[in-house]
């Protein structure tokens, strides 16, 4: 051990040794702070991320509930078009069916109409030709003594046969 205690590599390995523990006893502190304050700054960055992806989730939750909610109420309008549009195809036919059931009687009112003038036109001819045919006759057998009598009978019935 003497020997051990003359030699000079051994006291370059003490005080390697001691050099490294000094070192080792000063810089741990810092070294585990600094450490210590990188793990922190990694949690606390990994807490943010946590944080803005619960976020983010919630974020997503929500807009996927709006645009379920849109879909649902674009549907519903949809469904809502739908229906006015049945009723409105449904009044245009019903309408269409009154105008034309107007339409068809006004046509059988006019054609009634044009029957009844056409009557009234062919009773008001045959009239004018039965009065014609009968000046003519009454022209051709009655004297003008006859005629005056008939003439003067005519108009005394005249009254009577206006009221």
């Amino acid at each position: 051990m003497t020997e051990l205690l003359k030699d000079a590599e051994f006291w370059v390995a003490i005080s390697f040794l001691i050099f490294v523990a000094f070192m080792l006893w000063k810089a741990t502190k810092p070294l585990l702070g600094a450490l210590d304050a990188r793990a922190d700054k990694i949690k606390q960055e990994l807490d943010d991320a946590q944080r803005l992806r619960e976020e983010a989730q919630k974020l997503l939750a929500e807009y996927q509930r709006k645009e379920r909610d849109a879909a649902s109420e674009a549907e519903a309008m949809l469904a809502h078009a739908r229906e006015e549009a049945g009723r409105l195809r449904t009044k245009a036919a019903e309408d269409l069916k009154a105008s034309m059931a107007r339409r068809e009687a006004q046509a059988l009112d006019r054609i009634a109409q044009a029957e009844a003038q056409a009557e009234a036109d062919v009773r008001a001819e045959a009239v004018n030709l039965a009065i014609a045919a009968t000046r003519h006759l009454l022209a051709d057998k009655l004297g003008a003594k006859e005629s005056g009598k008939l003439v003067d009978q005519s108009i005394k019935e005249l009254p009577g046969k206006l009221h």
